[in-house]
C-alpha cells in the first residue's frame, strides 16, 4: 500500500455535475476556421487513399489548431478531467470520414492504442447482442453501462447516431467521489488503496492494483468493478463483506445526481475524458429497428504526452495488446 492522501482533493478536478449546470465553460464549440482546418486535412488523408488507422498526424495537417489541442490535453490532464467539443457537422461526412477526422485529433492529442486483442484502434460502441452472449462486451449492448475507467490515459468517443431513446453519458469525478468518502466515510479509504486483482491488467491475466492511488502530488482512480470481481473469484479470494461495502458505497456516491453530470451526446459530439481522474457511464437505450439509424459512437484511446507519473503498485495500462490468435480469443 502506498502512501494514503488524508486530505480533500483541490481544484477543478473535483467538480460536482450540479455546478455544471451552470456553467457550460467544459463545452468548446468548433469555429468556422477550425472546421474548415479539419476538412483540409480531411482531404489530404483522402487524396492519398488512406484509411484508419493507416496514416500519420503529419498527413493529417491541422497546425491552425495547435493551441487548441494544447488547452484540451491541459484540460485533461491538470483541469476538470474531461470536456465536450461540439459543432462538428456530421451531416456533411460519411461515417468514413468522420472516423478520419476524428481519428486525426486523436493523433494530435496523443498516441492512439489499440482496445482489442485483434489491435482495433478505433472501437465502434454500438448495439450488437446481448450481454448474455459470451462474446459481445458490454458497450455493445443496448444496456446500462456501470460507472468504470478505460484502460488508458485518455478515453474519447464520437456521436455519429443517437439511439431513439436513452443513451445518456454519464460522468462522475473520482476526486469528488474521494473527497465525499474522506469527509463522510473515512472508515472506506483505506480499503480503497489495496491491491486488487482486476481482470485484462496484465495482457489478458489478472494483475494487481488500487482503486486509487496518490503519488508525486496527484490522486489516481481505477474502477472496474465487474473485473475486480471476475478475478478475485477465478482466484479463489471472493471479495470480503467489508471490501463489498466500500465498493457499494463507491457506486452510490458515483450515482447522486448531485455529482455526476448526463449529457446527451449528439451526432458530431466528441466527449475526452482522464481515466485516472473521471469515471464514466451509460444509460439504457432503446434503440431503432432500423440497423442504419442505429445508435453508433467511435471510441479512442489514447496515451498522451503530458500524462501523470503513476506510482509503482498502481501499473500504467495503454491499450491491450494485440494478439496473433484473436479470432480464437473471447473478451470478456
Amino acid at each position: 500500500m502506498g502512501v494514503i492522501l488524508k486530505e480533500k482533493v483541490q481544484g477543478a478536478s473535483a467538480w460536482k455535475g450540479k455546478d455544471l449546470l451552470k456553467d457550460d465553460s467544459w463545452i468548446y464549440y468548433w469555429s468556422d476556421e477550425a472546421i474548415a482546418s479539419l476538412e483540409n486535412a480531411l482531404e489530404q488523408v483522402k487524396q492519398k487513399g488512406l484509411q484508419v488507422p493507416n496514416f500519420t498526424k503529419e498527413e493529417f495537417p491541422i497546425p491552425e489548431l495547435a493551441n487548441e489541442i494544447a488547452s484540451f490535453n491541459d484540460e485533461l490532464e491538470n483541469g476538470r478531467g474531461f470536456l465536450l467539443l461540439r459543432g462538428l457537422p456530421i451531416e456533411r461526412y460519411t461515417d468514413e470520414e468522420a472516423a478520419i477526422i476524428y481519428y486525426g485529433i486523436g493523433l494530435h492529442m496523443g498516441t492512439p492504442v489499440s482496445q482489442n486483442v485483434k489491435g482495433d484502434m478505433l472501437g465502434h460502441v454500438r448495439n450488437i447482442g446481448k450481454l448474455d452472449t459470451k462474446n459481445v462486451r458490454v458497450y455493445e449492448t443496448n444496456e446500462n453501462l456501470p460507472y468504470h475507467a478505460d484502460l488508458s490515459d485518455v478515453v474519447g468517443l464520437l456521436s455519429l447516431r443517437k439511439a431513439k431513446s436513452g443513451g445518456l453519458s454519464s460522468l462522475a469525478s473520482g476526486m469528488t467521489l474521494y473527497n465525499e468518502i474522506l469527509e463522510k466515510h473515512p472508515e472506506y479509504i483505506g480499503i480503497l488503496y489495496r491491491l486488487f486483482l482486476m481482470e485484462h491488467l496484465d495482457d489478458g491475466k489478472p494483475g494487481l492494483t488500487p482503486i486509487f492511488s496518490y503519488h508525486d502530488g496527484k490522486l489516481s482512480g481505477r474502477y472496474m468493478r465487474q473485473y475486480i470481481e471476475i478475478a478475485q473469484e477465478n482466484a479463489g479470494f471472493p471479495l470480503s463483506k467489508v471490501e463489498i461495502e466500500a465498493l457499494d458505497l463507491v457506486d452510490s456516491i458515483m450515482n447522486d445526481e448531485d455529482l455526476r453530470i448526463d449529457m446527451m451526446l449528439e451526432p458530431g459530439d466528441m466527449q475526452f475524458a482522464n481515466n485516472y481522474t473521471v469515471f464514466h457511464s451509460r444509460t439504457a437505450f432503446e434503440d431503432y429497428e432500423d440497423v442504419g439509424k442505429r445508435r453508433h459512437l467511435l471510441r479512442l484511446w489514447l496515451k498522451m504526452p503530458n500524462a501523470r507519473e503513476l506510482a509503482p503498485d498502481f501499473p500504467g495500462r495503454n491499450g491491450i495488446a494485440k494478439r496473433e490468435e484473436a479470432s480464437e480469443v473471447v473478451e470478456a
